[in-house]
């Protein structure tokens, strides 16, 4: 059986960027629809809400996307392609990291990349090489339903991105 290489999406990003959200690679549902945390039971958009101080969950996701940035907030996702049956990360296979450096230096405000969740910080490390102690690096629990811990306790760690904002 043949597994289908999937692809990371555009980065999100503009000079204002101070934190940047880094996802390991979009699920099925993302892909699907072609848009960041797409699945409705992955928890991403109540956690980065509650964050910025705004309802994002019940907003149209041009407005989301916005909001973020406005914010300083960026995202992107640490693999750039990889083959994956399904939505989890731990079936991410032959992985592509994505230009994390790259995309970095273009960020004249960036302070800090914060990994939604150990696979993406794993990844995300490993492509920074060298140039990870130029930020400071946050590893977040897993904003994914297959993470499976209180939303409180998430939205604990998470709040620790306040301090870019």
């Amino acid at each position: 059986m043949t597994v289908e290489r999937k692809r990371h999406f555009p980065p999100v990003v503009d000079a204002r960027t101070r934190v940047l959200v880094l996802g390991s690679l979009p699920g099925e549902a993302s892909l699907q629809a072609g848009r960041y945390y797409a699945n409705p039971r992955n928890g991403f958009w109540a956690l980065i809400g509650a964050v910025i101080g705004r309802d994002l969950v019940g907003t149209e996701y041009e407005a989301r996307l916005a909001a973020l940035l406005e914010r300083g907030v960026g995202l992107w996702d640490t693999v750039a392609e990889a083959e994956r049956s399904g939505s989890l990360d731990a079936d991410i296979r032959n992985a592509q990291a994505a230009d994390l450096p790259g995309l970095a230096a273009t960020l004249p405000d960036l302070q800090a990349l914060a990994f939604n969740g150990t696979a993406a910080a794993k990844t995300g490390v490993r492509a920074l090489g060298e140039t990870a102690a130029r930020w400071r690096l946050i590893t977040l629990p897993s904003s994914s339903p297959a993470r499976a811990i209180p939303f409180e306790a998430k939205l604990a760690a998470w709040a620790a991105l306040r301090e870019f904002l």
